[in-house]
């Protein structure tokens, strides 16, 4: 069984509180498989109900006139006792019935019982995110990050500790530990995080069976899109298949006129948003100037479009790519699958994603804005780690006032002046942190 972040989030929830647990996230992150594990390691008794392949579970709660005759249906749908302290009800696909949160609050009061809830598609459900609060927490999942697919195929505890410790006293990582991590983030930009292909992997190291289950996947995200909006399906699909050829342009940014030239942006904007809603794609939008906050310097209408998975989008490229990442060959465009890794580790850590590109200045990849600073972060898959004149210009203007920057490269970490080269696996350890000030504020009477 995969080891992942959740574990431990599980681990932590139910050992501090009694509220109910909502997992949130795009479909086939593992929410299910990690709802199960928390249930199978601790002893417990699960009862699962899934409102989408299991419909007629809908008419248990409905209906039902008090927290004790819910409790009683419950216990025959299971067909055997509750055991109180040892049953942990399980609530998946609640996006197909959203009432149940309004029985949350009494489920929790009575508490006798825990409870956990899943959905996918949640963020097209407004009406979802009126959360019993108080009573019940929610967690995102997504793919799995880098460093837990290492985990999962025999990186120890000590190598990760080493090369954590590089990047904390910036210091080089021991060169043959660098090469063998260098060949698992290839490795990576194969398999990518979904669960299943993951697993595959873990259990034959065939990527032919990856790749299937990567389809099957795919293949499941257009069944949703038609499924859950049937009136704009074709915009949508248009715009989710457009995605690794924009990605493979020369500037990486999505634009319309390549599904028609004459078409407009406000036509196809709903459709960006249901992916982004929906979890599959993350959209990365352009910023006017590097200034803090850059949500005031966005710019809607001008973005980049990456996969919610760097596995899925080597997926939907021409066969053989993936021999190719495997053997190195820096003859390929590997940019736009280095970019689609950081992005999703990025998104995964808690960074709002936004680039800057100015015909004046250049292209940055990624602006990361953490508390009252900017950071600007390149991606280099190439030999040419060094050559980026945009970077160097916002470093130079000074009403930017921006000290430092970041390369994600192929070579060792080391520092030049302000800037900061590191392996791009180093991703796994830009976490958003943001400091907690105080707001204490004392009013002064009269």
């Amino acid at each position: 069984m995969l080891k992942r972040h959740i574990d431990s989030v599980l681990e932590n929830h139910y050992a501090m509180t009694n509220k109910a647990l909502l997992l949130t996230g795009a479909r086939q992150t593992g929410k299910t498989y990690a709802i199960r594990k928390y249930a199978k390691d601790h002893g417990l008794q699960l009862i699962e109900m899934n409102f989408v392949l299991q419909p007629e579970t809908i008419d248990i709660p409905r209906g039902a006139g008090s927290v004790q005759e819910l409790l009683l249906r419950i216990s025959a749908y299971a067909n055997h006792p509750l055991e109180p302290g040892k049953t942990l009800i399980f609530f998946d696909e609640v996006q197909a019935y959203q009432d149940i949160m309004t029985w949350v609050k009494a489920l929790v009061e009575d508490g006798r019982y825990r409870y956990a809830l899943s959905g996918s598609l949640l963020g097209l459900e407004m009406n979802v995110r009126s959360l019993p609060v108080g009573y019940m927490s929610e967690y995102q999942m997504y793919p799995l990050d880098f460093e837990e697919f290492i985990r999962n195929i025999g990186v120890t505890d000590e190598v990760l500790d080493a090369v954590r410790s590089a990047w904390d006293q910036r210091k080089p990582v021991d060169a043959y530990i660098h090469e063998k991590l260098m060949r698992l983030f290839n490795l990576y930009l194969i398999v990518g995080g979904m669960p299943a292909a993951v697993q595959q992997y873990v259990d034959t190291n065939d990527l032919q069976r990856v790749i299937q289950e990567q389809k099957a996947i795919l293949a499941f995200y257009k069944k949703d899109i038609a499924n859950y909006d049937p009136e704009n399906k074709l915009y949508i699909n248009d715009v989710f298949d457009l995605i690794p050829s924009e990605l493979n342009a020369k500037n990486k940014r999505f634009i319309l006129k390549r599904l028609n030239e004459h078409i407009k942006f406000s036509r196809h904007e709903n459709s960006f948003v249901w992916l982004r809603d929906a979890d599959m794609a993350l959209p990365v939008y352009n910023v006017e100037e590097p200034r803090v906050p850059l949500k005031l310097n966005e710019l809607r209408n001008l973005f980049k479009l990456f996969q919610n998975d760097v596995g899925l989008l080597a997926s939907q490229y021409v066969n053989g790519i993936q021999l190719q990442i495997l053997q190195g060959n820096v003859c390929i465009n590997n940019g736009a699958i280095y970019e689609n890794a950081v992005a999703q580790e990025l998104h995964a850590h808690g960074w709002k994603l936004y680039y800057f590109n100015s015909k004046k200045q250049g292209e940055v990849d990624f602006l990361l804005e953490n508390d009252s600073e900017i950071i600007p972060l390149e991606v280099k898959s190439g030999k040419d780690y060094q050559r980026h004149v945009a970077l160097k210009n916002i470093l130079s203007n000074e009403e930017y006032t921006i000290d430092r920057a970041i390369v994600l490269c192929n070579e060792n970490i080391k520092e030049d002046g302000n800037i900061l080269y590191a392996p791009v696996y180093m991703t796994m350890f830009l976490h958003h942190r943001p400091a907690v000030t105080p707001l204490i504020y004392h009013p002064e009477l009269p």
